[in-house]
């Protein structure tokens, strides 16, 4: 596996990339509306140089916010590769704390993320009811039959 910056690679190998596993580019979350083909980011690449994660992520203020981490192949410590190089490119930036969301419906997230030290500090009720108004697209149920309703805000201090 090799991570390289996503600014390394062509624009759009990633733009592809977010339409395959997202619909879009565009990612409508409370902190705001982002095209995660503009954001800086990594990129798992396998032997034959395909992404198989990606993570982006934002600087604002005293904070890093990762907007988008994707694992194509689970439990293979990929995500976790992506996760600490963004939290060390944050540390050498000088920031002290970094942040995501994500939602009700995504169980395995909110357990990976808690176990890599991050902690739910907040939960907006109905927030992904308004981001449809801007993403029409966002599925009104996920795979495993629960409700995307909520969005959940997990933070780091590092």
């Amino acid at each position: 596996m090799n991570i390289i910056s996503t600014k390394e690679m062509e624009k759009s190998i990633v733009t592809n990339f977010f339409i395959t596993h997202w619909g879009s580019p565009q990612i409508v979350i409370s902190s705001g509306i982002f095209n995660c083909n503009d954001l800086d980011g990594f990129a798992a690449l396998d032997e034959n140089g395909k992404i198989i994660g990606l993570v982006t992520y934002v600087f604002d203020g005293n904070e890093c916010e990762i907007i988008s981490l994707d694992s194509i192949e689970e439990n293979k410590g990929i995500g976790t590769i992506l996760i600490q190089q963004v939290e060390s490119n944050a540390q050498e930036n000088g920031f002290q704390q970094i942040k995501l969301i994500t939602t009700n419906d995504n169980l395995n997230a909110l357990g990976f993320y808690q176990k890599k030290g991050y902690k739910i500090v907040k939960v907006f009720q109905n927030a992904v009811e308004k981001a449809r108004g801007i993403k029409p697209e966002i599925p009104l149920f996920a795979d495993n039959g629960i409700p995307i309703r909520d969005e959940i805000l997990l933070q780091k201090l590092l």
